[in-house]
């Protein structure tokens, strides 16, 4: 069952579409939402962050974490109540994507939105239920989107340190810009997962789920080449 949710979400095929090596999509389907309304598949997911977050050499629960969100397509059959219109560079109708990762690149909260959501209003909602799992984070890093009074409210009802990383005038090139890079590398990997090139998930929930299920695919691959290079024991003559 989970390598059909895997194969379905790093392929991007449709439901009905699982070829038959796997169970009927029905009963792969019912096992995706019962770990999606359970909160299982968050479990999953929290506890492969800590197994990679111990392996390199960093305590379990973070103390600083990146803010920043994405805009994306949505399909035309997703309900008008889930979606909307980013109005800014790219003018995307469809939904949001609000991360929240720690300073390795890993996935500390998400939230679907539609696009029209602006950061600081999601942030309101990301940030405090972020700070009800991890008591230690004290500093996040987030863009200009972020500035204004929400500056000001994290650190009054938070107790957290929002630091807003601007992007200087001058630079008419690219250029990776402190703390802020490191999100922006971290929905590059969700990119992978052709499931998340596009939000057809008629839930918001459902989307969140899907982003779970990729983050937790990368991290068990990581997890799984560093055992591989891990040397075995030694053994005497």
């Amino acid at each position: 069952m989970i390598d059909a949710v895997r194969y379905l979400v790093d392929n991007g095929i449709k439901w009905r579409a699982m070829p038959s090596d796997f169970p009927p999509w029905p009963r792969v389907y019912a096992f995706f939402t019962r770990r999606r309304d359970t909160g299982l598949v968050a479990e999953l997911h929290d506890r492969l962050r800590e197994a990679v977050r111990w392996a390199e050499g960093r305590i379990e629960e973070p103390s600083a974490a990146v803010v920043d969100s994405q805009s994306v397509k949505a399909d035309a059959t997703v309900s008008h109540v889930s979606r909307g219109f980013d109005a800014g560079k790219k003018k995307i109708n469809g939904r949001r994507r609000h991360l929240l990762t720690d300073t390795l690149g890993l996935l500390l909260a998400v939230l679907v939105t539609p696009a029209s959501t602006t950061d600081r209003d999601a942030a309101r909602l990301l940030l405090p239920e972020a700070k009800k799992h991890f008591r230690r984070l004290a500093r996040v890093w987030a863009d200009g989107g972020y500035t204004g009074h929400l500056t000001d409210w994290t650190t009054q009802h938070l107790e957290v340190v929002l630091d807003i990383v601007r992007r200087g005038d001058d630079i008419q090139v690219f250029q990776a810009l402190p703390r802020r890079w490191v999100v922006e590398r971290s929905f590059a990997w969700l990119l992978r997962s052709r499931r998340l090139v596009r939000d057809d998930e008629r839930r918001t929930d459902t989307s969140e789920a899907v982003v779970l299920w990729s983050m937790s695919m990368l991290m068990s691959r990581r997890l799984a080449a560093q055992r591989r290079r891990r040397p075995g024991p030694v053994r005497a003559a």
